[in-house]
């Protein structure tokens, strides 16, 4: 029999979290430098606990909004090319709602950022809750539901074990190199609290290696004929120069045969 480790929904998502690793310049380094919180109904009473207890590893920031919480977490992983993540997490409700321009600013940027937000009760026994807003036609659905058309990756935990396979799918969304965006994952407050055995190998630690995908080789000649046979060939530098750590050798490469280029948004600072 496999061995389990007994801990509440919102702590085995924090302790997940912390033993996620990734690889920069050759070292091992945390995958998720931090969180940004703003804590209310939702995440304060399991998820604010399970990360309080780890603020050696997983430091917590308390933000003063959700949408500048998410904004600077985005603007932390585009500074770390990709490599490294912020959570941000917020109460269900307005708090939740503030993050999702952000989120939709990091989904059209290919951005990575880990939202964590509350949910209403499962068991919706107390309905509404606070600023809950309630939609009396289609009872399961939230303001959590907002983030569906802006995010990669979009779950809500509605038992304990979802998250043995919603946590690896968010993160192999995160780091794909084509297809990242942010993840948002839906807690609800009921659910967080519930006590489970989670096998032990949930929690072992891994270092993520971001892939790195190579153009083919007829990319390679295409774009050679193109240039060869251009009277005033022109670069457009974009976010995958920034992200591949091609900026020097692309720099390099128009500066010594005097090409001029242009950077595109995702691709400002690639040279």
């Amino acid at each position: 029999m496999s061995e389990t480790i007994k801990l509440t929904m919102a702590q085995a998502v924090v302790r997940y979290l912390c033993n996620q690793f990734t690889e920069v310049d050759g070292e091992t380094v945390p995958l998720f430098a931090g969180v940004f919180g703003i804590f209310g109904h939702g995440n304060v009473t399991c998820l604010s606990e399970a990360l309080e207890q780890v603020q050696d590893t997983l430091p917590t920031w308390r933000g003063q909004n959700e949408q500048s919480m998410a904004l600077a977490a985005i603007a932390y992983a585009k500074a770390k090319q990709r490599r490294q993540i912020m959570v941000a997490t917020s109460s269900v409700g307005p708090g939740a709602t503030n993050m999702i321009t952000a989120a939709g600013v990091a989904h059209a940027n290919r951005i990575p950022v880990l939202l964590l937000a509350g949910d209403t009760f499962v068991n919706r026994l107390p309905d509404p809750v606070l600023q809950q807003v309630e939609y009396f036609g289609s009872p399961s659905t939230t303001v959590n539901d907002g983030f569906r058309p802006v995010s990669r990756f979009w779950d809500r935990i509605v038992h304990p074990a979802q998250i043995l396979s919603s946590l690896p799918q968010a993160l192999s969304t995160m780091l794909d190199p084509a297809d990242c965006g942010p993840a948002f994952i839906g807690l609800p407050q009921d659910i967080q609290e519930i006590a489970y055995d989670y096998p032990a190998s949930f929690f072992a630690p891994k270092t993520w290696v971001i892939p790195r995908p190579r153009p083919s080789t007829n990319e390679i000649t295409a774009a050679i004929e193109i240039l060869k046979n251009a009277k005033a060939p022109f670069i457009i530098s974009g976010g995958g120069v920034r992200y591949s750590g091609a900026s020097d050798a692309m720099a390099d490469f128009a500066t010594r045969r005097g090409i001029p280029f242009a950077e595109t948004i995702a691709g400002k600072g690639a040279a």
